[in-house]
């Protein structure tokens, strides 16, 4: 039977480690500007999934996101090693690591929201000058128009 809340607990649990040990224990420097954003583990607790980010050096540069990778892929056992260590249970999960675009795509959306809010104003800008185009009162009836040509 799964157990949800268990898993959700454990983890929580494996991000907090991972994060830790990579802040503290693994010695390479690939992974000083990776950042552990998540983690899921699947019902049975066997497999659990860690979703990394990735920071530039500086404000301008793009993350290398294959050093980063390679980091990680070679920490695997290590990393696996103290999640066991310190999770104490039967059988410690194996870990994957996958790249979390969240954040980009969450920038993106704010900048097509931040596009979308600009031509909304510019649009309530013409809107307010704005005249009807043709007769001021289009829906005319038949009797209307026999009284104005006589």
């Amino acid at each position: 039977m799964v157990d949800h809340a268990r898993a959700a607990r454990m983890a929580k649990r494996i991000q907090e480690i991972v994060a830790s040990a990579i802040e503290r224990e693994v010695k390479d420097r690939r992974l000083e500007l990776v950042t552990i954003t998540d983690t899921r583990v699947t019902g049975d607790l066997h497999d659990a999934t860690v979703f990394y980010t990735v920071r530039g050096k500086d404000i301008d540069s793009e993350p290398d996101l294959g050093q980063a990778q390679e980091a990680l892929l070679r920490a695997r056992g290590q990393l696996r090693k103290i999640v066991g260590d310190q999770l104490q249970v039967r059988y410690t999960p194996t870990l994957s690591f996958e790249y979390d675009a969240v954040p980009e795509a969450s920038a993106h959306m704010e900048e097509l929201l931040e596009r979308a809010r600009k031509r909304d104003e510019e649009l309530a800008k013409l809107k307010e000058n704005a005249q009807p185009a043709g007769d001021p009162n289009p829906y005319k009836t038949a009797d209307s128009t026999d009284k104005s040509d006589n």
